[in-house]
């Protein structure tokens, strides 16, 4: 017999199938759930509803485990680059050396943005937002590229990837040298992803940005520990977009826009300004960890812990250690960094938060390395975007091959029930309050 779920509902029995995953999840099919029953289900925040099957990404956050295609984090360390992981999670495999050479010789030759584009960077003041900016400008892009707006075509749909992945550099690099009065820097066609964007975000004419192999290595893996991580707050609302057949540009614009959101892509923007907050403070690390222990203080220990992952976050044990490796190499002089190593040494050794699980994450080490790079705070979850970008695409494309409804969800409504209206003069003090 195959499983099922039984549901009473007045003393009326329900019977409802489960399915069960790759990895031995199991999920309740409710799909039919409000037609045999006239109810629906309740779950603010959708933490314990699946809204789609996927075959991109697997997380087990009790054992600290991503894959991604069914491939370890872990073994993204060293060897594969961000394009590579990019196609995997587009198309589903690791790419052929022909599909590979295909798809860098893509991006190399579509880095370049219309001209009529730095008009419209023109227009934002100075100190717009630089999230703002960055969704706006993908709305923008859809507007010089009609024709790759249809994406039945796997061809099509390839140059279309090709197309967002590597514009979003140009885009964010333009971004930052605009917010700055700074004069743009073109793609160097001869550099690689990583580099060349922080040619076109550092260098000034005359004087190229050094490429160094360590600040390469750290920013690209940055990227591959950010392209995907499931059914998160940006790609759901990627998910959601998409179902209504709305382009995929105007998708990306929206997983930007929520990305924004200082819940979800502001989280290594919260490390540096706790970090700030405590040399500002002049508290020691220890008065911080005592602090951080005390249920009633309001201080928190921003980037550590994380609310899918009950132990150590897998992406940060990678990133920790090229962490390491840049900081030692740069030997920057910073009292963020300073405090920050001071303080992840501290909470690693403290029982408090080890038998607690509250590791530094992810975001507390990437946080740590752009502003060893030299990027501004401002700019970091521009940076997360663009690592994230091949997973929204992949969620995309995987939704939109299925072809599914569109999302809906139901409510239980708690507003007042029929209501008659009164008009204005039968209204208590309406006229009175008109004056």
């Amino acid at each position: 017999m195959t499983d099922r779920a039984t549901l009473i509902i007045d003393g009326k029995e329900y019977h409802f199938p489960i399915i069960t995953g790759s990895e031995g999840e199991r999920g309740i099919d409710i799909t039919r759930l409000r037609a045999q029953t006239g109810c629906v289900t309740l779950d603010p925040g959708l933490g314990n509803t699946g809204a789609c099957t996927s075959e991109v990404t697997y997380i087990d956050g009790e054992n600290g485990i991503l894959r991604y295609r069914g491939i370890p984090i872990e073994q993204f360390a060293k060897g594969p680059n961000f394009i590579e992981v990019a196609w995997l999670l587009i198309f589903g495999k690791l790419p052929t050396p022909d599909e590979y050479e295909g798809f860098s010789w893509r991006l190399t030759n579509s880095a370049h943005l219309h001209e009529g584009m730095r008009h419209v960077y023109q227009a934002f003041p100075p100190n717009a937002p630089p999230m703002a900016a960055l969704s706006a400008m993908f709305n923008v892009l859809s507007c010089y590229h009609p024709d790759i707006m249809g994406l039945e075509d796997d061809e099509v749909f390839s140059e279309a990837a090709a197309r967002l992945i590597s514009k979003v550099r140009t885009i964010a690099a333009y971004i930052y040298r605009f917010q700055l009065g700074l004069p743009v820097m073109y793609p160097d066609p001869d550099l690689s992803y990583c580099a060349n964007l922080l040619h076109m975000m550092f260098s000034w004419p005359g004087k190229s940005y050094p490429i160094d192999d360590e600040v390469i290595e750290a920013l690209n893996l940055i990227f591959i520990l950010h392209a995907d991580h499931e059914q998160n707050c940006s790609t759901s609302t990627v998910r959601v977009v998409g179902s209504s057949q709305a382009n995929l540009f105007t998708s990306l614009a929206a997983g930007v826009s929520a990305l924004w959101g200082p819940l979800h892509g502001g989280a290594n923007v919260a490390v540096m300004d706790m970090l700030e907050g405590i040399r500002v403070g002049g508290l020691s690390i220890e008065q911080c960890v005592e602090k951080a222990k005390d249920k009633s203080d309001p201080f928190r220990l921003m980037g550590f812990g994380h609310r899918v992952y009950k132990n150590y976050d897998p992406r940060a044990k990678v990133l920790r250690n090229v962490c390491n490796r840049l900081l030692a190499k740069l030997k920057i002089s910073d009292p963020l960094l300073d405090i920050a190593r001071k303080l992840e040494d501290v909470a690693l050794e403290d029982s408090y938060f080890v038998d607690r699980g509250l590791y530094p994450n992810v975001d507390f080490y990437s946080g740590i390395i752009m502003r060893a790079l030299g990027i501004p705070t401002n700019m970091f979850t521009v940076m997360f975007a663009i690592g994230r970008l091949p997973g929204w695409i992949a969620h995309w494309r995987e939704q939109h091959l299925r072809k599914g409804r569109i999302f809906r969800p139901r409510q239980v409504y708690t507003g007042p029930r029929e209501t008659p209206y009164e008009a204005p003069a039968e209204r208590s003090g309406f006229h009175e309050a008109l004056g």
